[in-house]
């Protein structure tokens, strides 16, 4: 059996993730030791307890990499399974990228942790955000965006009829009711202040091309670019679409659709929001592991 590993983004954190972990496993309690050492951050003050940073993607980006990454480390642990492909969403590249082995834990976390610095840096002087987008085809929102002469953009492709926009919180609020005009079933503006897949990013792109060059390896197993909705497995093709990731759409749903075929079934670490996401795209089962529970039950089904 061929499992295709699969990574959620921002927007997946919540209080309590990864705690479960974190209170039965020894492998669980050292991965959170080195990660918090390796940026100066009390994860399980972050993770754990109630807080305003964890939603602040400077933070946000490791913690939910530190939980998919344990995610993984005790599945991987417990089960002998042939891996297809690793695939992230947004952020979860590069938890993608950790699982491939294309880079370490202590680089992933401060890899991930500078990349939210240098999202909040391109935003010092404007407010962006998204909005999610229900009940329209790509096509007319792609026209509705380039017709309205606004900065704003498809950001997330995550199945059809759900596409997710991104750029100045200000235009959004006046493309909403053109959209609803056009037929969405909804239009709802999220709760943030960076607008994610998006030319508002620019800055950020060339220092994080710098950080990457420094902090992944030469090799590694596949992995499917939210960019090109291919698979490498190179360090030099990494550098040629992670930096530009920050800057173009996730291609979530083409991914999923173009490598369907060469899992059997989807493994979701730390989250159920690509399982959810999944029900639209494909027939292939996704099955989540967030707790030991669940990781459990995950193996068991994978077994019989």
């Amino acid at each position: 059996m061929k499992i295709g590993l699969l990574f959620p983004g921002q927007g997946s954190q919540f209080v309590g993730m990864g705690k479960d972990f974190y209170e039965n496993s020894a492998v669980a309690k050292e991965m959170f030791e080195l990660a918090s050492d390796s940026v100066k951050i009390d994860f399980k003050k972050l993770m754990f307890e109630e807080n305003e940073d964890l939603n602040k993607t400077e933070y946000t980006q490791p913690a939910i990499l530190l939980y998919s990454a344990i995610a993984y480390e005790l599945f991987k642990n417990s089960a002998d399974f042939e891996y297809a492909f690793s695939l992230g969403h947004s952020l979860g590249e590069f938890s993608a990228l950790y699982s491939a082995g294309a880079i370490d834990l202590a680089d992933a976390v401060k890899l991930v942790h500078e990349r939210g610095k240098l999202m909040n840096a391109a935003f010092r002087d404007k407010v962006g955000s998204m909005m999610v987008v229900l009940g329209l085809d790509d096509e007319t929102i792609e026209n509705i965006c380039k017709e309205s002469n606004l900065q704003v953009w498809p950001a997330n492709y995550n199945s059809d009829g759900q596409l997710v926009l991104a750029g100045i919180r200000e235009d959004l609020e006046k493309l909403e009711p053109v959209l609803k005009e056009k037929g969405a079933k909804r239009a709802m503006l999220l709760n943030m202040s960076v607008a994610s897949h998006c030319p508002l990013l620019e800055s950020a792109s060339a220092p994080l091309k710098e950080l990457l060059a420094e902090a992944l390896k030469d090799e590694f197993k596949d992995v499917v670019s939210n960019v090109t909705a291919k698979a490498y497995n190179t360090k030099a093709e990494a550098l040629e679409v992670l930096p530009v990731q920050l800057t173009k759409p996730v291609l979530y749903k083409q991914s999923i659709k173009n490598y369907e075929n060469d899992a059997d079934v989807f493994v979701e670490f730390g989250g159920k929001v690509l399982m959810g996401i999944n029900r639209k795209i494909t027939k292939k089962k996704t099955l989540p592991i967030t707790d030991m529970a669940s990781l459990e039950k995950v193996i068991g089904s994978l077994s019989n």
